[in-house]
This record gives C-alpha cells, sequence and structure tokens, in this order.
C-alpha cells in the first residue's frame, strides 16, 4: 500500500506549547516510517507555522523548562484545490507535498478548542481526534458540565465567574454554598494550567486573578474526597474503554508538573486496585460522557472515586498528551494497544470519518 502522507502539527499558541513538543517527539519517534511519509510542522507561540526537520526539529528537547522548536525559514500553509490538501511555502506560495491526513499534538487553546479543526474542515483534510463542536464543548468545563448534568452523570457542584458578575463574587457566600477547601480553574485550559486549591480567603483572591491570566471564564468547584481514576475513550460511533488508572498525586493536587515533568510527582496505577464492578461503571460512564459531548476519536475521561465507591466525573480531555508519562497510551498498552498501534488507529479513525463527512451533500 502507498504510505499515507501524515502532517504532525506541534508547538502551538498555548501555556502547553513546551508539553506539545515534548509529545510531538514520541509520536514522531514512534510512528511506522514505513507506512507514514512525515511532515512536521511547527507552531511558534506567536502563531506562525514552520516546516520542520521531523529528524532534528527540537532546542533543548531533555530540558523540560527550555525546550523549543528549532528555527526555521520555511513558513508555510495549508491550502485545497477541492479535491487535495496541499502544503504551501507561504513566501512564493509553491506546494510543498501533498497532505493524506493532519495529526496535530497539540495541547490546549488553539490545538483542543475546535479552531485547528474547523481549519482542517476549511481545507477538506482528513484529521485525528475529536471534531469541531465537540472539540470546543470539551474543552469549555462550563458547558461540558451541563450537557452532563442534563444526561444524569454525576459532577462536582461548580459556580462560574465571568466578566460579567467577577466583582460581586464573594468568598464567604461562596464557601456557604461549596464548602472549603476548594477548587479554581479557568474555564477553558488545560493540564491544570492556572488551577488553584483554595483554603483561605488570600488565597481564593489569588487563585481568581492568576485564572483571569488564561480565560475569561472560571469555575470554582466544591472539592471531592477521593482519588482520581481516568479511563481512556478509543473510537467513533462505537467507542471503547480502556482500563482505569488511578493517579496518587504526591502533591497537593495533580499539577501541571506531576501531569508532564516530574516523573516522581505521582503514582499511577494501572489497572487500579479497584472493585470490578466499580471498573464497569467507570467504564461505561466515560463511554457515555463521551458521546454526550459528540466526541470521535480519542479522549481521556477522569473521575474522582469517592470511599463509598461512588464516582463523580471531573473532565474530559480531548487530545491528552503523548509524552513518555502522559496517561492516555499507557491505560491503552495496559489495554493491551501498545504505542505504535495505537496511533495507527488514531489515524484510521481520523480518515475514516473524512471519508463519510466528504460524502455528504454541501450543495444542492
Amino acid at each position: 500500500m502507498a504510505k499515507i502522507n501524515l502532517a504532525i502539527i506541534i508547538g502551538g499558541k498555548s501555556p502547553e506549547h513546551a508539553i506539545s513538543l515534548r509529545s510531538g517527539k514520541s509520536v514522531v519517534a514512534a510512528l511506522d516510517k514505513d507506512k507514514y511519509d512525515i511532515t512536521l510542522i511547527g507552531i511558534t507561540k506567536e502563531g506562525n507555522w514552520y516546516l520542520q526537520d521531523p529528524n532534528d526539529f527540537l532546542l533543548h528537547a531533555d530540558d523540560n523548562k527550555l525546550i523549543s522548536l528549532k528555527p526555521s525559514d520555511t513558513r508555510v500553509f495549508l491550502d485545497t484545490d477541492g479535491k487535495k490538501t496541499n502544503l504551501h511555502n507561504r513566501k512564493n506560495n509553491r506546494k510543498i507535498c501533498k497532505i493524506d491526513a493532519a495529526f496535530p499534538v497539540l495541547h490546549g487553546a488553539f490545538g483542543e478548542d475546535g479552531i485547528i479543526q474547523g481549519i482542517f474542515r476549511t481545507v477538506n483534510v482528513a484529521f485525528v481526534g475529536v471534531d469541531l463542536l465537540a472539540s470546543a464543548v470539551g474543552m469549555d468545563k462550563d458547558i461540558a458540565k451541563r450537557l452532563w448534568r442534563d444526561a444524569g452523570i454525576p459532577i462536582a457542584a461548580f459556580e462560574v465567574v465571568d466578566q460579567s458578575n467577577k466583582s460581586k463574587i464573594r468568598f464567604e457566600s461562596v464557601v456557604k454554598k461549596l464548602g472549603l477547601p476548594l477548587f479554581i480553574k479557568p474555564a477553558n485550559a488545560g493540564s491544570s494550567v492556572g488551577v488553584h486549591k483554595v483554603t483561605s480567603k488570600e488565597e481564593f483572591v489569588h487563585a481568581i486573578q492568576d485564572g483571569f491570566q488564561y480565560d475569561r471564564k472560571l469555575l470554582i468547584e466544591e472539592a471531592i474526597t477521593g482519588i482520581e481514576v481516568e479511563c481512556a475513550v478509543l473510537g467513533n460511533e462505537d467507542p471503547k474503554p480502556s482500563v482505569i488508572g488511578a493517579i496518587i498525586p504526591k502533591e497537593k493536587f495533580y499539577s501541571y508538573d506531576a501531569k508532564y515533568i516530574s516523573s516522581t510527582g505521582a503514582k499511577l496505577l494501572i489497572p487500579a486496585d479497584i472493585p470490578e464492578e466499580v471498573s464497569t461503571l467507570i467504564q461505561k460512564t466515560a463511554v457515555k460522557a463521551f458521546k454526550c459531548i459528540g466526541a470521535e476519536g480519542l479522549s481521556r475521561v477522569d473521575f474522582f472515586l469517592k470511599p463509598d465507591n461512588t464516582i463523580v466525573l471531573n473532565e474530559i480531555n480531548t487530545l491528552p498528551g503523548f509524552t513518555s508519562i502522559s496517561m492516555y497510551p499507557k491505560l491503552w498498552a495496559a489495554t493491551g494497544v501498545p504505542y505504535q498501534e495505537l496511533l495507527d488507529q488514531l489515524i484510521q479513525y481520523g480518515i475514516k470519518r473524512h471519508k463519510a463527512v466528504s460524502k455528504l451533500k454541501t450543495v444542492w
């Protein structure tokens, strides 16, 4: 069979830029080069797209603080002639290569919020992962929680703070409703960016101020006593759940550093040491939450497991990490799908969806 011309896109305008580079490094290394011709596109923190050398594209690759894209002279963009999608040199508009599918290894804003998925739709290219609407809904914790609540899925009690009511929010009234401790987080950010555990009025004020650096809308949530458990979901029309993993953080909560930088920041138990019936409940609820927002391809669904073995849905991550310590690939490896095979399946799910969508009538 002919090789698939695969565009891998990394970096991006997000606080999770560095994690995207690390995830991209893992994906590029793992892909079967007999199946794919890889075109690597790096997006700078300013949002410019550059063609990168897939064999040598990182500076300070082993330094979690300094890792960055190597400079490139070739700015690029995607375009379509109506039938094929091509990558072009922005300077002279010359075609560089044809693209059969795109794999956005982008975390957070501009990567898993529907924006780049809209670009893929516009240029008519197959792509890995959740589509435009589900990406946007999954990224917005406020909207997602409202859908899950209406679907009967248990969630934590929460309040929303935005530009219209931020001057009216009072620590005392929030504590009366949600108790202490509580969590404050940006509604549209991932990977624990801007998340704060609050136990005092001083921490509350700081968390609100910091959170508004990352988003115009914040969630204030009650704290749930229990362990964090996660389930990976894979598939389109008939998605499947992975085994359940448990996270035992060594910090006060599962922070950004614990997730992506420090291999000792949390203890991962895969599979989780929980009753079989509880695992089954989590798996069924993960798939239900996935379908509820219209997701396809992949997601990691995170829960809290309370001491009485009841569960509370925390959030969905529609483009989870793919680093060497990331839970999504680890969960599928424990389920019997090794890393390279997982990537193959994700690419095929994206291509199959694109073929199905391409058959729909757009003119009449």
